[in-house]
């Protein structure tokens, strides 16, 4: 459970997974043309898989799908209107196809969203040789820019205080419900999150069908309902943001962080609060017990990249265990 205020449990689910083959239907197949292309070919080594994961909210998230080839299907929405981007990863570059109103937007954003603006290069792990192994095995590794706050900020609210395999499938149906149908020929059961406008009409019934108590869909309303102030400062300094985004009520640090990662790629928001992080932190960095208010400290000669440290020791502890996760309870722990 996420104490009060704000913070999540790891998911039961191994996140680094690709997705299976969907129960829902084939691709939708070729038969459309492909509004534009575009191929970036990254400064340095790129896992397309390692990288996307951190903006896919569990394996059934209708948004974004990665296939057991690597290739990854997503499904957005953009100022000029829904996207549907594919990507396909080659030697040394991505190529990417993309259909709908917003298609032009989608590939202007592609290289952020493959790490373009994630300054690897300063990262020095040396001083910790686990920390240093895992950053040559997974050197791919880059942290994503969306660009889009509310985006970003959603799916962090409905992981407050809960499961995360409980606000992962909350996600996914409202998603299913309340998404639009991409454009071109996006795999079946896809969708479009919902726009400021989309997320405001979701009637309170479907948020507790969906499993989301009156004080995260609280939270989400009152996001939405100043989304354009909140998206004006993607451009502006972090700690704007970071502002901003804590004058809406049920906004806490934990939720900001995770806002900030994703939206705008910092690779030094850390999700204090999280109830795994302390263990992490102390078993990996500092080889003894770690409480929550020592968690900077501890990752302190990493910064600006303790986000991506973090994310480093969670892929190495799943893949210690085969990628198998400690389980937890299916059912969401309410807030007290």
């Amino acid at each position: 459970m996420h104490p009060p205020g704000d913070a999540p449990v790891p998911a039961s689910a191994d996140p680094a997974s690709p997705d299976p083959a969907p129960a829902d239907g084939p691709d939708a197949g070729p038969s459309t043309a492909t509004d534009a292309t575009l191929t970036v070919h990254p400064d340095g080594p790129l896992d397309l898989r390692l990288t996307l994961m951190m903006v896919r909210h569990g394996p059934g998230d209708p948004s974004l799908r990665i296939r057991q080839d690597g290739t990854v299907w997503h499904a957005l929405r953009t100022p000029a209107g829904p996207a549907t981007l594919l990507l396909r990863a080659g030697p040394g570059r991505v190529d990417a196809s993309a259909w709908g109103p917003g298609a032009q937007h989608a590939l202007a954003g592609l290289p952020d969203l493959l790490g373009a603006r994630d300054d690897v290069r300063s990262f020095d792990p040396a001083g910790h040789a686990g920390i240093a192994a895992a950053h040559r095995r997974m050197r791919g590794l880059r942290i994503p820019r969306t660009g889009d706050v509310l985006g970003a900020l959603v799916p962090a609210v409905l992981e407050q205080r809960v499961v995360t395999v409980d606000a992962h499938d909350a996600w996914r149906r409202l998603l299913l419900q309340h998404g639009a149908t991409p454009p071109g020929p996006a795999p079946a059961g896809m969708r479009v999150p919902p726009d400021a406008r989309g997320w405001r009409r979701v009637p309170s019934w479907d948020w507790r069908r969906a499993g989301v108590d009156d004080r995260r869909a609280s939270a989400v309303l009152r996001a939405a309902a100043v989304a354009p102030r909140l998206q004006e400062a993607v451009d502006l300094e972090p700690a704007e943001l970071r502002r901003r985004l804590l004058t809406v009520p049920g906004i806490g640090g934990w939720t900001v962080a995770e806002t900030t990662r994703r939206a705008l790629g910092d690779a030094d928001a850390v999700s204090v609060g999280d109830l795994h992080l302390p263990r992490l932190v102390g078993d990996a960095v500092a080889g003894r017990r770690v409480e929550q208010d020592e968690v900077l400290e501890v990752l302190a000669p990493w910064a600006p990249h303790r986000a991506r440290v973090v994310r480093l020791l969670e892929l190495v502890e799943r893949s210690t265990r085969g990628g198998r996760t400690r389980p937890l309870p299916r059912r969401a722990v309410r807030p007290a």
